[in-house]
C-alpha cells in the first residue's frame, strides 16, 4: 500500500470530525455576522433621527431657494429646522448638536472660527452658567426637612393650606434662583410629607399628585416673574439689546430691560397664577387626605434631631441676598451674568461648596447648549432668515384676521406653548426669539410685548414630562404617571394663556410699553 493510499485512508477515517469542526466554524462565523447585522440595524434605529435630520437638511439646501431669502438665510434656516428636530428626538446627546451648530457656522456659512466663538459667550450665557453654579451651592445646604416645617408651621396642617404654602414657597424661591434648583430642593419636602402620611404610594395616590404638582407648577409659573427665573428669560433679554439697542441712540436704550423692569411686567402675574394652581389641582385629583397632621408630628421630630441651624447656612442665606441684591440694583451697570458668577465665587471663597461639587453638579453641556443656540438666533436676524419667517408667518395669518393685535399675540402664544412641550423652554426661545421680533416689526407690534410672550409663554409647558426640568424632577420621583401632565396640564395652559393675554391688555400699558 502507497503512502497516498494510507493518507487518503486516514483522511475518510477522520472526516466525520473534520465536517463538525468545519460545520462548527461555518456556524459560528454566521452567529457572529448575525450579531454584527442586529448590532449595526439597532445603531442605526436608535440613530435614525439623526441621519432623518440630515436627509431633511440636504433636502431643504436642493430646493429653490424662496423668493426674497439669501443662500445665507436658507442655509441658516436649514441649520435652525435640523437642530430643532435634534432637540426633540435626542438621538444625539443635546451638547452634540450645540458643536454641530458651532461648526456649520463655520464650515457652511464661512463665518472665521474667531467670531463664532465671541458670539457664544454674551451675558446671558455667562449669566445662565452662574446661575447653574449658584443652584449646586445651594442645594448642598440641605435645607429641605427645615423648609418643610417652616410650611407648615406658616400655613396650618389642612392638606389645602399646605399644597398652596409649597406653591408659594416653590415659586418665590424659583422666581430668583431657577426651577430646575428649587424643583430639586423642594422634591424631598414633597416626598417627607407623602411617605410620613403613610407607606402605600396607592393610598396616597391623589395627595401625592397634588403635592408634587404643586412644587413642579409652582416652579414653572414663578420661572416667568425675573430674568433669574429661567434661562428663557436671559437669552429674551440678549435678543432685545442685540436686535434694537444702539449706543448712539438714546431711546433704543428701553429696549434695555433690566432686572426691575422684567419683575414690573412678570411679576404680578405669577402671583396671580398662585392660587389658580392649588385650585386646579384640587379640582383634578381629590387627596385622599385632608389633614396632614399625622406627618407633621413626624416632621417635628426629624427636624428637631437635626438641631438648630447651622453658621454655615445663615451665611448662605446672607450670600444668596446680596446676590438678589446686585441683581435689581446693579445688573444695568455691570450685567446679570457677571454679578452671577461673583455670588457663586463667593459661595467658593467661603467653603460653602467645593469646586468638585460645582464641576459634578453643573450640567456644562446646558451652557454650551445655549450659547450656540444664542449664537445661531443672531445669525437668524444678521442673514435675514428672521425676516423673511416673519412676512411669511404674516401672510398666513392675514386671512384669518390674527396679523396683529390680540389675534397675533394669541397666535404666538400657541405657537411658543406647542413648541415649549417638544424641548427645553431655553431652547425654545433660543429658537423662537429672532423670528417672533421680526414678525413684531413686520407687524409694526411692540418688540417688548411679543417678546415677553414668547418668553412666558415658554413656561406653559405643564403637559409633558419633558417640557420642564421641574416636570421630570417630580415624574422622577416614581409617584406620577405621563397621563396625569395631560390630565391637568391642559388646563394649567389654558389659564396661564387667559392670565397672560388680560395682562397685555390691561396691565402692559398702564406701566409703559
Amino acid at each position: 500500500m502507497t503512502d497516498f493510499t494510507l493518507a487518503f485512508d486516514s483522511l475518510r477515517a477522520h472526516e466525520p470530525a473534520v465536517s463538525w469542526t468545519y460545520r462548527l466554524r461555518r456556524r459560528s462565523q454566521f452567529g457572529f455576522a448575525l450579531i454584527r447585522t442586529q448590532i449595526n440595524l439597532y445603531y442605526f434605529w436608535e440613530k435614525r433621527w439623526f441621519f432623518i435630520a440630515l436627509a431633511i437638511g440636504a433636502i431643504m439646501l436642493s430646493l429653490p431657494q424662496p423668493e426674497g431669502l439669501s443662500r445665507e438665510g436658507m442655509i441658516v434656516l436649514t441649520m435652525s429646522a435640523v437642530a430643532t428636530i435634534l432637540f426633540i428626538t435626542e438621538p444625539v446627546p443635546l451638547p452634540t448638536v450645540a458643536l454641530l451648530i458651532i461648526v456649520g457656522q463655520v464650515i457652511m456659512l464661512g463665518i472665521e472660527s474667531t467670531v463664532v466663538a465671541k458670539s457664544l459667550m454674551t451675558d446671558s450665557v455667562l449669566f445662565i452658567m452662574g446661575s447653574l453654579m449658584l443652584a449646586v451651592a445651594v442645594v448642598k445646604q440641605q435645607l429641605d426637612k427645615r423648609i418643610a416645617y417652616a410650611i407648615v408651621r406658616l400655613t396650618g396642617t389642612r392638606t389645602i393650606n399646605v399644597c398652596f404654602g409649597i406653591s408659594v414657597v416653590s415659586g418665590l424661591l424659583a422666581s430668583f434662583i431657577g426651577e430646575h434648583t428649587v424643583a430639586a430642593m423642594m422634591l424631598p419636602v414633597g416626598i417627607t410629607l407623602i411617605q410620613l402620611t403613610s407607606d402605600d404610594p396607592r393610598k396616597v395616590r391623589g395627595l401625592a399628585a397634588v403635592l408634587l404638582f404643586s412644587i413642579a407648577y409652582g416652579c414653572s409659573v414663578a420661572g416667568i416673574g425675573t430674568p433669574s427665573g429661567g434661562a428663557r428669560n436671559a437669552i429674551m433679554v440678549g435678543y432685545w439689546k442685540e436686535f434694537f439697542f444702539d449706543p448712539t441712540n438714546p431711546e433704543t436704550r428701553r429696549f434695555l430691560v433690566d432686572y426691575v423692569s422684567w419683575m414690573a411686567y412678570a411679576y404680578p402675574m405669577f402671583l396671580l397664577q398662585l392660587p389658580l394652581v392649588t385650585m386646579v389641582l384640587l379640582f383634578t385629583f381629590r387627596p385622599e387626605y385632608r389633614d396632614l397632621s399625622r406627618a407633621v408630628v413626624k416632621l417635628r421630630s426629624q427636624v428637631a434631631q437635626q438641631g438648630p441651624m447651622r453658621a454655615s447656612d445663615w451665611v448662605a442665606i446672607v450670600f444668596f441676598a446680596l446676590i438678589l441684591f446686585g441683581w435689581i440694583s446693579q445688573s444695568s451697570e455691570y450685567g446679570m451674568g457677571t454679578i452671577a458668577v461673583v455670588g457663586a465665587c463667593l459661595f467658593l471663597i467661603a467653603g460653602l461648596v467645593q469646586w468638585e461639587d460645582v464641576n459634578s453638579g453643573v450640567n456644562w453641556g446646558v451652557v454650551l447648549l445655549y450659547a450656540a443656540a444664542i449664537s445661531l438666533g443672531v445669525q437668524m436676524k444678521d442673514t435675514g432668515a428672521a425676516q423673511w419667517m416673519a412676512k411669511n408667518f404674516l401672510a398666513f395669518l392675514t386671512p384669518i384676521g390674527a396679523e396683529d393685535g390680540i389675534g397675533l399675540w394669541a397666535a404666538i402664544s400657541m405657537l411658543t406653548t406647542a413648541v415649549t412641550n417638544t424641548m427645553s423652554n431655553g431652547a425654545a426661545v433660543a429658537v423662537l426669539g429672532p423670528f417672533v421680533l421680526k414678525v413684531a416689526v413686520a407687524a409694526g407690534e411692540s418688540p417688548i410685548i411679543l417678546g415677553f410672550i414668547t418668553a412666558i409663554s415658554s413656561a406653559f409647558a405643564y403637559l409633558t414630562v419633558v417640557g420642564t426640568p421641574a416636570c421630570t424632577i417630580v415624574y422622577a420621583s416614581g409617584y406620577l404617571k405621563a397621563t396625569d401632565f395631560l390630565k391637568v396640564g391642559w388646563r394649567m395652559a389654558v389659564i396661564s394663556t387667559i392670565v397672560m393675554l388680560l395682562a397685555a391688555i390691561l396691565y402692559w400699558p398702564l406701566i409703559g410699553v
